[in-house]
């Protein structure tokens, strides 16, 4: 097979979309349109995919820029075929051109590699049969099924418009015969354009054959025109992925309430409940509980970790056995060891949390460091902000700071001390003494922390 070269149709205005944002920067599964389109490209191994562009252009230039693409301007819309032409110029005669549209998210790399292995014998076209053919080119054939052209809706006789297969648009042939074809279109028809579809009558007069192919499923092909299409194709991506997720060994206790918009990474006997949002890259370890109504970004998830419910959890990495939530929000640059306990309405913020540390209730820990086996008690907050800066809390081991507590950064508290309730700190405690301060801040020297009794037999 010759080498690849893939272009990608991003030009259109989407004006049903009724949208500013350029059409194909509307997002399927947290990811625009085009970067879909992209990407299955780049499964192929395509030497170069050059994106037409025009409406918007810079916007969607600037979107994507991550991509090592080749930007093609179309300054005026004259067409389908006219908006190819503006490429193919570039690409090599010996390479195969694939043709792809922007607004056409599902595709798979599958089904593009055996269309790229039509064009090897002809020319690839993907068609596809549909109950409601409405909007669609029809695939005209003669009476051995050979593929005779295709005929645009506006432009079809009531009998073409009763033929069920129609043109996705996507195919693939040589370089050379796609400009040879695309210099001899013209645009007499009722839209007034240059439509990519009429290469293929050039191609059955030129006695090149025309090798049909379909796709795995329905919604690989669908386009978007309106943000109805776009919530339907939305739903079919979440169903797909879902059943890849569930085939993996993961429990999803409702597909139709579950979105993942990004990367998930799995172990085994991953639970995931109701109404759980997905985004960026997420990993969950082996037996990880996720609650109803939970929403995690790029965050790390270690093994027999739980989430209850309505938990918010952004940019952080959480140990082994923890137990978050429920109504906790997880912070970036957060990072918490083994059998750490977040509970009810505790935010945590750029912090790191030593192992079996607990933080029950009701308060705010940010640009802290706290060791391992604190207790944080309810409605605790460390004063971090003084206007201008952030600055550090330290807490040592097995601390314990009374509830209704302030913390006056920057501020350590040392390894064993205790803080009693209702106290605002703004020095340095030392170690294995209380410290509190309703009235005044005082040490209270020699004093034991209560030792809980063993219950008797």
């Amino acid at each position: 097979m010759s080498e690849l070269s893939v272009v990608i149709l991003a030009a259109g205005q989407g004006t049903r979309m009724r949208s500013r944002l350029p059409k194909v920067l509307h997002a399927v599964g947290g990811k625009p349109m085009l970067q879909h389109v992209i990407d299955a490209a780049r499964k192929l191994s395509a030497r170069d995919v050059y994106v037409v562009y025009g409406h918007g252009g810079e916007e969607v230039r600037s979107a994507l820029s991550d991509n090592s693409v080749e930007w093609v301007e179309q300054p005026e819309q004259l067409g389908t075929g006219h908006a190819v032409n503006q490429a193919v110029p570039a690409i090599p005669e010996h390479h195969t051109v694939m043709v792809l549209y922007g607004d056409v998210p599902l595709i798979t790399a599958a089904t593009l590699r055996r269309l790229a292995a039509a064009a090897s014998e002809g020319l690839g076209l993907l068609t596809t049969h549909l109950d409601d053919p409405s909007g669609y080119g029809r695939i005209v054939r003669d009476d051995s099924g050979a593929v005779l052209a295709i005929v645009e809706e506006k432009d079809a006789t009531e009998q073409q418009r009763a033929i069920r297969e129609v043109n996705t648009g996507m195919l693939a042939v040589s370089a050379a015969r796609l400009q040879h074809w695309l210099n001899s279109l013209d645009n007499d028809n009722a839209q007034g354009e240059y439509y990519l579809t009429d290469i293929i009558a050039r191609a059955v007069d030129d006695g090149v054959a025309v090798q049909t192919v379909s796709p795995g499923f329905e919604a690989e092909v669908m386009g978007v025109n309106n943000r109805v299409q776009l919530a339907q194709l939305e739903r079919d991506y979440q169903r797909r992925r879902c059943e890849e997720l569930m085939m993996s060994g993961v429990t999803l206790r409702d597909p139709e309430r579950f979105d993942l918009r990004g990367e998930l990474l799995t172990g085994k006997d991953v639970e995931i409940d109701v109404n759980v949002v997905i985004e960026g890259k997420v990993t969950l370890g082996d037996g990880v509980s996720v609650g109803p109504n939970c929403y995690l970004r790029d965050v790390t998830i270690a093994a027999g970790s739980r989430i209850n419910s309505h938990s918010v959890l952004e940019q952080a990495d959480i140990g082994a056995e923890c137990r978050i939530g429920p109504f906790a929000r997880i912070r970036p640059e957060t990072r918490l060891a083994d059998r750490v306990h977040i509970g009810n309405f505790v935010e945590i913020k750029k912090s790191q949390v030593a192992d079996g540390s607990k933080i029950n209730h009701l308060s705010y820990v940010g640009d802290s460091r706290v060791g391992s086996g604190v207790n944080v008690g309810a409605g605790v907050i460390t004063c971090n902000y003084d206007g201008a800066n952030k600055h550090l809390t330290v807490i040592g081991d097995d601390a314990f700071i009374g509830s209704d507590t302030q913390l006056v950064a920057p501020v350590e508290v040392g390894a064993g001390a205790t803080i009693g309730a209702g106290s605002t700190i703004t020095h340095d405690t030392p170690p294995g003494e209380l410290t509190l301060s309703r009235a005044r801040q005082k040490t209270v020297h020699g004093w034991s922390r209560p030792v809980k009794k063993r219950e008797q037999n």
